[in-house]
């Protein structure tokens, strides 16, 4: 486990692919039981560990998870991922080709689709129109980088819909490296997408200081060989 901010009221950590944030069916140690385990181990802490899961990140996507260690924290950080005052970075990476001939310029592009989400299949659905049960997905994205056969898209989400990334960017043939889920062709060898929460900036729930935190690049080659030009 990687700790990449911690005090008294937030912990930041860098999640790998494949880990789970919070507990579900698999039976799986979920991150939040390993942050727990390091909290109590550092600070010699007795009894239960208070730890609040604020936010989530999909099992195969790798970056930055924001918990809460006090309820204080957990209740005003409920409420700014509610009215959308933690910014969250994604980066991820695409097949080149397929990227509509754009170059690296940085500029913005605007994404609306109506997702659907289907709970059997774990899967969203994207319409260029509303549908029923649909539910309205904004994003922004742009090409920052790449390599002889990928472009490393930068996105911000606007709206916060399941599996919205990897739905959208896909609804326009732009599908994520390894995700075979939404049409990547092939899955990644170690069973990660190419998504990765890169950035989070947010105003200190207590504190109020600017907290401004980056996640390293996954080790796996093809991320280590991107061009990047932000």
């Amino acid at each position: 486990m990687e700790v990449v901010y911690e005090d008294n009221h937030i912990i930041i950590v860098n999640k790998q692919s494949g880990e789970i944030v919070q507990g579900d069916k698999t039976g799986d140690r979920p991150l939040s039981d390993i942050v727990k385990a390091y909290i109590k181990e550092k600070y010699q802490k007795p009894g239960e560990v208070f730890l609040g899961v604020v936010h989530r990140l999909d099992r195969p996507v790798s970056g930055l998870v924001v918990f809460a260690r006090t309820s204080k924290a957990l209740t005003r950080l409920n409420k700014m991922f509610a009215e959308g005052q933690v910014h969250k970075t994604y980066w991820a990476i695409v097949k080149g080709e397929k990227a509509r001939g754009e170059k690296v310029s940085g500029e913005w592009h605007t994404l609306e689709h109506w997702l659907v989400r289907n709970e059997k299949q774990n899967k969203s659905y994207a319409y260029d129109r509303e549908v029923p049960h649909s539910k309205q997905a904004l994003l922004k994205y742009r090409v920052i980088g790449h390599n002889d056969n990928y472009q490393l898209v930068e996105v911000h989400l606007m709206t916060g819909r399941h599996h919205q990334i990897r739905c959208q960017l896909s609804a326009i043939g732009l599908p994520i490296k390894g995700d075979l889920k939404y049409g990547a062709p092939r899955s990644n060898p170690d069973g990660s997408i190419s998504l990765l929460s890169h950035r989070v900036s947010f105003v200190h729930p207590v504190s109020k200081a600017l907290i401004e935190v980056e996640s390293p690049l996954p080790a796996d080659a093809v991320w280590q060989s991107m061009i990047i030009n932000k």
